[in-house]
């Protein structure tokens, strides 16, 4: 289920799988923080918010945005993560709360529902008056639920006259939702009518099938949207108890971002933090096993066939996260110029486009490569691809690739700090992930300073072309050569995928 804004009209989804794919969304590189001290004195005299010019840039990266990170707990046990930005007269909170779908245990679809439901009636106030009253104070409320978290956030101006009353109505939604069965209704038959729309999605039937091969048994391996089978069963009750579980003080992340004074956030915080239930943080979800390789086909009538081909990756507070995102980003990682998509498409026409990511989680999420090709071309394709992971495993990068990578990392980083929102997130995942509060300068660091070996002894040893999970969505037809290399693929590739 992806993250949406009130009023909410659709369910329908995947939850985090393309979110995985999958939460786009391979894998989500930090927001970086920067060093003040380290720029140059022409830099560091710069007003915040000013532009700087292509020219002036010359071969240094882009100023990044220093974060000063300042946390604590509040009374009631939740962790607290603020960032004081004064530019706007706004500010952005975001709870997260380890209360997603693997947290469902026996009843599938319980964490996305309760989620859902959170802004669907509070006493004396149906959805409609709910969102009426965040939109008359300018503010806007957003949640979503996924396989590791549950996420509430909240944008409001700063001025008290705002601020205050859209805290209070925040509050009452997430620390008190009455779960009205007329909006419990109609959820679940946008979910229902959700599930009956995958059937028609080869992609989302892959996705599907990826995971239940992936992780078995584990509580990654069903959707977080729950399922045709479990939906209709989920009670009231159920979610009640779900939600004074999993939404207890003790679970959450509290990330505060804004124009707002340490006295203010920690007034904020504690008005949240004493609007949830009360209890203690849940346990972390349990490693799952490594899955047995393989191929498995699902016969589905259409011209093209997806191709999905995974295997266990890492957690998220793995060492080796700055050398195999930095690694990943040459494969496949990016969208031109990538090992992947050089050869697939660039040079052979053979598909739209080709994606890998690792998606790290609280326990170890998948690695995953991604793409769509002609079915007559699909076990060439399927097998061009695995070779080409094998030949990179074996080779690691060039010093080009790697040089490339670092400057492309180190621009893009202060376009994904430059707001609030974004800001906020990473400080809910930092919290939520119990990294340290240097880990965005860290991450940088990490990456810039990383040679070739380095990648190829990460990447190798967290990743084997034999032990791919491979799931193929398709027509069964007689299969072709596929053509050779060259700069100008005689066949071009499809203008768009067929889902």
């Amino acid at each position: 289920m992806s993250e949406r804004n009130t009023p909410r009209y659709a369910l329908i989804g995947l939850g985090i799988l393309l979110l995985v794919v999958l939460l786009g969304v391979f894998i989500a590189r930090p927001v970086q923080s920067g060093d003040a001290a380290k720029a140059d004195a022409s830099t560091a005299a710069r007003p915040a918010n000013t532009l700087q010019s292509l020219a002036e840039l010359d071969t240094k990266p882009p100023t990044r945005r220093h974060l000063d990170i300042q946390t604590w707990n509040t009374a009631e046990g939740a962790k607290v993560l603020f960032v004081e930005a004064r530019e706007l007269p706004m500010f952005d909170l975001r709870l997260t709360f380890a209360a997603g779908s693997s947290q469902d245990q026996d009843v599938p679809g319980v964490a996305t529902l309760t989620n859902a439901m959170l802004n669907e009636g509070v006493a004396g106030k149906d959805v409609s008056a709910i969102a009426e009253g965040f939109e008359g104070l300018g503010a806007d409320f957003g949640n979503g639920a996924y396989r590791d978290m549950a996420v509430a956030s909240l944008r409001s101006l700063s001025a008290a006259d705002k601020r205050e009353p859209a805290l209070a109505l925040f509050a009452e939604v997430v620390g008190k939702p009455t779960f009205p069965t007329d909006s419990l209704a109609r959820i679940k038959n946008q979910l229902l009518a959700g599930f009956e729309y995958q059937k028609q999605n080869p992609g989302k039937l892959a996705g599907l099938e990826l995971f239940k091969q992936l992780y078995g048994t584990h509580p990654y391996a069903h959707s977080s949207d729950g399922n045709a089978q479990s939906i209709p069963g989920i009670t009231v009750d159920q979610m009640r108890a779900f939600h004074n579980k999993a939404y207890a003080a003790g679970n959450v992340v509290i990330a505060l971002v804004g124009d707002l004074s340490r006295s203010e956030a920690e007034s904020i915080a504690a008005q949240v933090s004493a609007a949830l239930p009360k209890g203690p943080a849940l346990a972390k979800v349990a490693e799952p096993s490594d899955p047995k390789p393989g191929v498995t086909h699902i016969e589905f009538p259409s011209k093209q066939t997806h191709l999905m081909l995974a295997q266990l990756g890492i957690d998220r507070d793995d060492p080796d996260y700055a050398a195999l995102s930095l690694g990943n980003q040459i494969l496949g990682g990016g969208s031109f110029g990538t090992r992947l998509m050089s050869e697939v498409r660039e040079k052979r026409g053979l598909t739209y486009g080709i994606y890998s990511g690792f998606s790290p989680m609280q326990a170890r999420g998948p690695f995953m490569i991604n793409l769509q090709t002609r079915a007559e071309l699909s076990e060439g394709t399927l097998q061009l691809v695995q070779d080409l992971l094998r030949d990179y495993l074996k080779s690691g990068p060039t010093q080009q690739e790697l040089d490339d990578a670092k400057r492309e990392l180190a621009g893009s980083f202060p376009l994904s700090n430059a707001s609030n929102a974004s800001i906020v997130g990473q400080l809910g995942a930092i919290g939520f992930y119990n990294l340290p509060l240097s880990y965005l300068e860290d991450f940088m660091e990490q990456s810039q300073s990383l040679t070739k070996e380095q990648i190829k002894s990460a990447m190798n040893k967290h990743l084997a072309a034999d032990k791919l999970v491979i799931v193929t969505t398709g027509p069964t037809v007689p299969q072709k050569p596929l053509p050779p290399p060259t700069d100008k693929p005689a066949e071009q590739p499809l203008g768009v995928p067929e889902h």
